[in-house]
């Protein structure tokens, strides 16, 4: 079966106001780059003629420019779930001029097949390559594609000239099969396959095929900074201690790292830790880091989704097909970040803070407690099944402005029952075994900047002078920081004694 060529804005023509389409890619890797783009030149006219035009977005995470940033800079987005990173979109977000559901990435497949989020009338796939009998190669993210294909009344596929095909075997592609009849997942390690190299759709569903030739466009993280190499250090300081220790097996185990410049920076600190062991990971996304650890030998294999490499990195990757191919795996979301296999295998859990508070709870996407960031992503799937779940921040931020370390958090995305270890660049607080106020002495004295661990002292002893409990929050000062913070811009401004 030939399929047709078209162009985006003729495969924006064919969707209408009210649709949903599920996108295959996770991050910006494996993320449409055109038909989004008609999409948004569509809701231009639309608008100016008077019509109501607004598409639901599913996707795999956060996506690219091509997608968040130009359909809520054009008005032209309704709802949006499960993740998100772009400016436009979080603005929109923020005002509620896009209803933004923030899901675990896990569930998002499969919430999507019990029909949580209604019908899905078009997916759209980025592919290196598709055949005639419907096999197709995906791009450098694979998301939640197999069940939005799965699910979609019709298909449009974008062929991305820039991807090799050399990508064929990079991909473990599976579709699991929903209650009652789910059957165990049979991955025992990192590097074990399961599925096929292609995502497998039905011919008959393409509409047709839209031509592009654009690498991913991920920005390059800044250069790793000192707090990011303190953290980093830390963290890596922290393995080499439970190694040491024996609380490591002496193989090792699979790591899970987040996204962003600490991500990295630990990623750095590990090539540099000799007396760790060579490792593989078992993530949701890998970055530039990873492909110089695989360089080194540190790092000898990646399962993933999405490999969120750098354009020039990406670069590399092509050209060194041979090197890498057999050292990366890109699977589905609902693999790459599945409990089961997470807690089967071990994995070592490194997630990121906005910030976390003095009994180990964590705020993953709420800057003050309101306005969304990101969303918590896939930190949660790996942060309440990991082998032992560590996540670190800067103690400051805004020049010492703000507090990472505060009374209590403004928005709980992760209890003090998930959180084992925090790392900030004071130092590690090992939070396992103990009991509230004993988190509380170890964070304040190990994670908080000096120039807060006074106020943070007060705050405790506030508590348990005048509260009491088990945990001995006092409500009427526990966001005194926060507070201070909207009120003088300042948090070192926070003055506990007006609570006593």
């Amino acid at each position: 079966m030939a399929f047709d060529k078209i162009t985006v804005e003729e495969a924006a023509s064919l969707i209408n106001h009210g649709d949903t389409l599920g996108l295959s890619g996770f991050t910006a890797p494996g993320t449409p780059k055109g038909i989004t783009e008609g999409i948004a030149a569509k809701a231009i006219k639309e608008h100016e003629a008077g019509r109501e035009y607004k598409v639901n977005i599913l996707t795999g995470a956060s996506t690219n420019r091509h997608v968040d940033t130009i359909l809520s800079e054009n008005n032209a987005l309704n709802f949006r779930a499960p993740y998100q990173n772009l400016p436009a979109l979080r603005a929109h977000i923020n005002t509620h001029d896009v209803h933004y559901n923030d899901r675990h990435l896990s569930e998002m497949a499969q919430e999507t097949r019990y029909g949580f989020y209604g019908s899905v009338d078009y997916a759209i796939i980025e592919a290196a390559e598709v055949t005639d009998d419907g096999k197709i190669l995906l791009g450098c993210g694979v998301g939640n594609i197999p069940t939005y294909a799965a699910m979609a009344k019709k298909i449009f596929i974008e062929i991305n000239h820039k991807l090799p095909k050399a990508l064929y075997g990079m991909h473990d592609v599976i579709l699991l099969q929903d209650p009652p009849y789910r059957r165990e997942i049979p991955i025992f390690h990192a590097n074990d396959r399961i599925g096929t190299p292609y995502l497998q759709v039905d011919p008959a569903k393409i509409v047709g095929i839209v031509d592009t030739d654009e690498y991913d466009g991920v920005k390059a993280f800044t250069a790793v900074d000192e707090t990011s190499t303190r953290i980093g250090n830390n963290v890596v300081s922290f393995l080499i201690g439970e190694y040491r220790a024996g609380r490591l097996p002496k193989e090792f185990l699979p790591l899970q790292s987040g996204v962003g410049n600490v991500a990295n920076a630990v990623l750095y600190g590990l090539a540099e830790a000799k007396e760790l062991p060579n490792f593989m990971m078992y993530t949701e996304v890998i970055q530039d880091a990873v492909l110089e650890l695989m360089k080194r030998g540190k790092c000898t294999f990646a399962s993933t989704c999405s490999m969120t490499f750098s354009d020039k990195t990406e670069e590399e990757l092509f050209a060194n097909m041979d090197f890498f191919h057999d050292k990366i795996l890109m699977r589905p979301a609902e693999i790459s970040n599945n409990p089961e296999v997470i807690r089967r295998i071990g994995v070592i859990a490194m997630n990121t803070a906005l910030e976390a508070d003095i009994f180990g709870a964590v705020n993953s996407s709420h800057v003050l407690g309101t306005k969304m960031m990101n969303g918590i992503g896939g930190s949660g799937d790996f942060t309440r099944n990991g082998y032992v779940s560590i996540f670190s921040c800067p103690s400051v931020t805004k020049g010492g402005l703000i507090s990472n370390i505060v009374p209590m958090v403004a928005h709980v995305d992760h209890s003090e029952h998930s959180v084992d270890v925090l790392v900030t660049d004071q130092g590690i607080a090992d939070l396992r075994g103990l009991d509230p106020v004993q988190r509380a002495e170890r964070i304040i004295e190990n994670c908080a900047h000096p120039d807060y661990r006074p106020l943070l002292r007060d705050y405790l002893r506030l508590g348990m002078d005048k509260t009491g409990g088990q945990t001995p929050h006092t409500l009427r000062a526990a966001f005194a920081f926060h507070n201070a913070f909207n009120e003088t811009g300042d948090m070192r401004n926070t003055d506990f004694s007006k609570y006593c």
